[in-house]
């Protein structure tokens, strides 16, 4: 390929903005910008203050193609005489002879930056008049460096920034887990380019960094101060909270209205679990949860602990039991020691439960993945564990059979799980009430992972407290939007069965459709009687369910002069639903109104009034007029949203409504003055709502390790060994630059070290100057 360069095709070059002049003495260039004379300053011009200077220069400096920097001023006796405003290149970088060193020695690591200082004389100077007005008595107007062209002005630091809506954008990306690299990408694609942004990845990296750096040590205290502000704000708000000794947050407790409402309406079975990787200080995560009249996972309760101890288990539970008044039917939880021991001692009235999916995800890690993996252990354990219908005495009889089979009659884990068979297999407490709801999957697991979308690990406590309320509004919008769904719209029946109809409207939709439609369906297509007789007032129906094995029959004992029913499955206990079995028997004894007593609440429709969802925003402790300001922007965009929408078939209206704007945009151009930004302080208390940097008392917590988290010397295998090894860098000798050893044992340095020994070199010396090297690198 010829590398000359075709005389006739020669490559572009770049040539700055401006009018360039060239001296042949110095032999440099000069610029001067070519702009509007209306723009240019004015030598003799007067000025009532110095900001008024600044503020023309910066709007003449923008068209010109540079930016400015406020310089030299003159003070006499506390009155400002001399101001001085150049360009941003006027002067020169200082440097720094020699390395810098650290406290032991070494050299500094410092980042290589290039400079944009060219020394530049460019700019205007103002001296203070015996009126107290500023008079511009000297502009230089020629740089000695290229101007920049108004397609890359906005890349120019000075005009490079975050406005106050795009701040907004990022934080509201930033509640809902978006970082500023995500949040950057979306704001190009709204204003319809990068260069459109008007500031840069690094930008909106930095400002994230700046909001984390001003809130450091104070994130504790903002956060405990967010949470009282709600409590002050917000009607039934409760929030508590522990600290140690030296002011560090131990533990924190809180629930809404919203929350309150939900545990009166579904707090029949309630289970909490402990979440990890939730935020950057590294505190647990505990949710309480229930299950809503959608059959959805519903939180009824926060907190955060510093560790998973009986002592702060018991301080969490106590405080639940304060905000809510009363306990809970059942409480299922995992394993843990402390948990089981206090959900006990605290909760007296409950009945405690273990997430059978917790007991049963272990069972690969306890005994083995060569166990569970090449036989059929798991499936025939699980064939008993999961069955709906089996005796205490057969899960007995079974479980006794698979540990004879595969050899673990003498397992330490598997004797003690069944040892508290009575809190977690079904069989044990079929006939309590509410005692299926949580059993068939892990609503805990479901519950972590869902916040886990919302929060991330490196997270603040603050950023934390906004992705909960964002995720609780998230959780209230779907409720509601179920609400609407189930009455505004409807299923086809599957039978002609008057209860099918009534049950529709009765129960929400996703309950009447997943499950009492199917149970109605299934009493008329699957079961059929075998034979009735009547014991006292009951008359007792057996009833055979071809889905179950064949020697399956139930037993429903019916009377009908009240409609009172129960079947030997005892699903309604469990669930709170109907079964088939009893609705092949009120179909059989012409049934025409679904029995009441056989409703609950918690399945029905109208389980929480509409409308009662909590505002989540304004409620962090943020300024009245920063909430109003809010408002008004909101109002603002709403309004040319809908303009836009309106018009966007008519480009006549639409370029009118468009000029209409650009005109009040240079009107405010004109008129409002070029305010300086806030300072860190401001922007740190407007986008936290606390201010009280000097008076925190309470202390962020450091050092937190949790159950599981390991210590990070877990044995590893060859494989694992060896895969590890394969993405390191090879260390190599500093004195040959061979892999596989160190200066300490190269042939090449003793081979070096010997000759010159041979050749009379004082080896005293020699070897004193060696060892020093060795020591040098080895630092």
């Amino acid at each position: 390929m010829n590398s000359m360069i075709d005389e006739d095709n020669e490559l572009p070059v770049y040539t700055p903005a401006g009018v360039e002049r060239f001296s042949p003495n110095s032999g440099k260039r000069y610029y001067t910008p070519v702009v509007e004379q209306s723009l240019k300053p004015v030598e003799g011009t007067i000025f009532k203050h110095t900001d008024d200077a600044y503020s023309l220069y910066t709007k003449y400096a923008r068209a010109a193609g540079f930016s400015v920097r406020k310089s030299t001023q003159i003070v006499t006796h506390g009155v400002l005489t001399i101001k001085y405003f150049v360009c941003s290149k006027e002067g020169f970088r200082n440097v720094v002879l020699g390395h810098a060193l650290d406290n032991d020695g070494k050299r500094k690591v410092v980042r290589k930056k290039p400079s944009k200082r060219t020394g530049c004389l460019a700019g205007i100077r103002l001296r203070l008049l015996k009126d107290n007005t500023f008079e511009l008595y000297e502009f230089v107007e020629e740089h000695n460096h290229g101007l920049v062209h108004q397609d890359d002005i906005h890349l120019l630091t000075a005009y490079r920034g975050l406005s106050y809506t795009q701040k907004k954008f990022i934080r509201g990306l930033s509640n809902i887990n978006l970082g500023p690299v995500k949040a950057f990408n979306i704001m190009k694609e709204l204003y319809g380019g990068y260069d459109k942004v008007g500031a840069t990845k690094s930008d909106v990296k930095n400002y994230k960094n700046e909001v984390n750096l001003a809130i450091g040590d104070n994130d504790a205290a903002m956060f405990v101060s967010r949470l009282l502000s709600k409590k002050e704000f917000l009607p039934n708000f409760f929030c508590e909270y522990d600290t140690k000794s030296d002011g560090t947050l131990k533990c924190v407790f809180w629930a809404d209205e919203d929350h309150k409402r939900n545990f009166f309406s579904f707090g029949d079975v309630v289970g909490f679990d402990a979440t990890y990787r939730t935020n950057g200080v590294g505190m647990i995560f505990v949710p309480f949860t229930a299950i809503d009249n959608h059959n959805r996972n519903v939180t009824i309760a926060g907190a955060l602990i510093d560790s998973e101890t009986t002592e702060t288990y018991k301080w969490l539970l106590t405080r639940f039991k304060l905000a809510f008044s009363y306990e809970p039917m059942v409480v299922v939880t995992d394993q843990d020691p402390a948990v089981m021991k206090v959900v006990d001692e605290v909760f007296t009235n409950s009945r405690h439960r273990l997430c059978m999916w917790h007991v049963m995800q272990k069972v690969t890690a306890k005994v083995g993945s060569n166990l569970c993996n090449r036989t059929d252990f798991k499936k025939k354990l699980g064939d008993i564990v999961w069955a709906d219908n089996i005796t205490p005495e057969t899960f007995e009889a079974e479980w006794k059979k698979i540990m004879t089979e595969f050899e673990l009659t003498d397992h330490e884990w598997l004797l003690r799980i069944f040892e508290l068979r009575h809190i977690w297999i079904p069989s044990y407490y079929m006939d309590e009430n509410m005692s299926g709801i949580m059993r068939t999957t892990s609503r805990s697991e479901s519950e972590n992972h869902y916040f886990g979308k919302f929060c991330n690990p490196k997270c603040t406590l603050v950023e934390f407290l906004s992705h909960f309320d964002t995720a609780m509004e998230c959780q209230r919008y779907e409720h509601r939007k179920n609400d609407h769904e189930t009455r505004y719209t409807s299923h086809e029946m599957l039978t002609d069965y008057i209860l099918e109809e009534q049950a529709a409207q009765i129960y929400t939709q996703l309950i009447f459709v997943k499950d009492v439609q199917v149970e109605i369906d299934a009493s008329i297509r699957k079961c059929m009687s075998d034979g009735s007789e009547m014991v006292n007032d009951f008359r007792i129906f057996r009833i055979k369910d071809y889905e179950q094995p064949c020697y399956s029959f139930f037993q429903v004992k019916f009377r009908k002069d009240d409609v009172t029913a129960s079947c030997s499955c005892l699903r309604f206990e469990q669930y709170g639903l109907l079964c088939r079995h009893i609705f092949n028997v009120l179909r059989f004894s012409d049934v025409l109104e679904f029995p009441k007593q056989y409703i609950l609440r918690r399945w029905t429709r109208e389980a929480v009034p509409n409308g009662n969802n909590l505002p989540m925003v304004g409620v962090n402790g943020v300024a009245e007029s920063d909430i109003q300001v809010d408002t008004v922007v909101r109002e603002i965009m709403f309004s040319a949203e809908y303009v836009v929408n309106k018009l966007v078939t008519d480009m006549e209206k639409l370029c009118s409504f468009r000029d209409h704007m650009k005109e009040y945009m240079s009107t405010v151009d004109s008129t409002q003055k070029i305010v300086p930004e806030p300072t860190r302080k401001d922007r740190f208390a407007i986008y936290a709502g606390y201010d009280k940097t000097t008076t925190a008392t309470v202390r962020r917590p450091v050092g937190i390790r949790f159950k599981g988290c390991g210590s990070g010397k877990r044995m590893k295998s060859q494989r694992e060994k060896a895969i590890i090894q394969s993405g390191k860098r090879d260390r190599r000798c500093t004195g040959c630059h061979s892999t596989g050893h160190d200066i300490r044992n190269c042939d090449v340095v003793i081979l070096k070290r010997k000759h010159a020994a041979n050749a009379g070199t004082n080896a005293g010396t020699s070897e004193e100057n060696y060892q020093h090297s060795i020591d040098v690198q080895e630092i």
